[in-house]
């Protein structure tokens, strides 16, 4: 019987060299992409990328594993705190790791492979902290890291033969040029692969921006909310009223289909933004999102539909408005 194991794989080159490697191994590997709120469905990204044609070609399973406002919470208040944005970058490993070890338990599988490189980020995958996550995880020896295996202490797996540690790699620092050498050696295209960095949202200063502006206003931790972070143009007027404008077709279509009862949407009778008001609609605030409506269209509407999402009520209106002088913080 074969043995088995399960990997961490966003879809990422490292991910799918290391699930590959262990996989020629004669491993039974399962590959587990973790979906989180931050990016999942970026086009580019490694989040965004669909591994399941990979996975047929080499041989291994593949599952996805949406994680929710459980995530989300741990993003609000990271026990290791934030990198350069809003990224909880070790916290995400840990919790990452722990429902990967739940799975161990399940499937009967032996232990967990990373697509990890040593050095490669300074904030989570230095020798101290990969040491720190694993004993915070409680899986010494069980994370097996094939792409610097050979720099860090052999696991459990090395040790009792299961895997041939000369058969894995000592790649350390930023460079991907050995990488990108093993997946020629695969015969990998970058079909086969999400691209390198911007793959998680929270990397991204603009939109930590909004996380950070949403939560300082909010306690909220739905992932409704945080699907709204990205998409449209955000403007706060005050702590309880915000203004999102939409950018283009899908996006109106998007803010359309995703207005919740104590908000309202304003559309407009030619092709403009939608526009989504968050807090209690007042004439002024009207007035305010129905400029700004004009203001991104490239038209010019004669009317504007008001709807009143908790009275399910609609009202029509002409657009003779005068010019309010009010400023609004653009939260990009």
């Amino acid at each position: 019987m074969k043995h088995k194991a399960i990997s961490l794989f966003s879809g990422g080159l490292d991910s799918v060299l290391s699930t590959i490697i262990i996989s020629q191994l004669n491993i039974d590997v399962t590959a587990i992409k973790f979906l989180t709120p931050f990016g999942c469905d970026m086009e580019d990204s490694s989040c965004g990328f669909d591994a399941s044609h990979v996975a047929k070609r080499f041989g291994f399973n593949f599952k996805v594993c949406p994680m929710g406002e459980e995530y989300v919470q741990m993003v609000k208040s990271p026990t290791y705190g934030w990198g350069k944005n809003m990224n909880p970058c070790i916290d995400c490993r840990i919790m990452m790791l722990n429902w990967a070890k739940e799975i161990l338990k399940e499937t009967g599988a032996e232990f967990i492979i990373t697509g990890e490189v040593l050095n490669q980020r300074p904030m989570s995958q230095t020798t101290l902290k990969l040491r720190e996550i694993e004993q915070h995880t409680c899986l010494n020896g069980l994370i097996l890291r094939p792409l610097s295996a050979k720099l860090l202490p052999p696991t459990i797996p090395e040790q009792k033969g299961i895997i041939d540690r000369e058969k894995l790699y000592d790649i350390e620092g930023r460079s991907r040029n050995i990488q990108l050498n093993l997946a020629r050696q695969f015969n990998l295209t970058n079909e086969d692969h999400g691209q390198p960095s911007g793959g998680c949202l929270l990397t991204d200063p603009s939109f930590s921006n909004r996380l950070k502006d949403f939560w300082k206003n909010s306690d909220s931790t739905s992932v409704r909310n945080i699907e709204l972070l990205k998409i449209g143009r955000h403007f706060r007027y005050s702590r309880s009223i915000k203004i999102i404008v939409g950018r283009n077709e899908t996006e109106n279509s998007i803010l359309n289909q995703m207005a919740s009862d104590n908000e309202t949407l304003i559309e407009f009778n030619k092709p403009a933004p939608t526009i989504l008001i968050q807090g209690e609609l007042t004439p002024l605030i009207k007035e305010i999102a129905i400029r700004m409506g004009l203001k991104y269209s490239k038209h010019s509407p004669t009317s504007v539909i008001i709807k009143s999402q908790e009275k399910s009520r609609e009202e029509e209106i002409s657009l003779l408005l005068a010019d309010p002088m009010v400023e609004l913080l653009h939260i990009t």
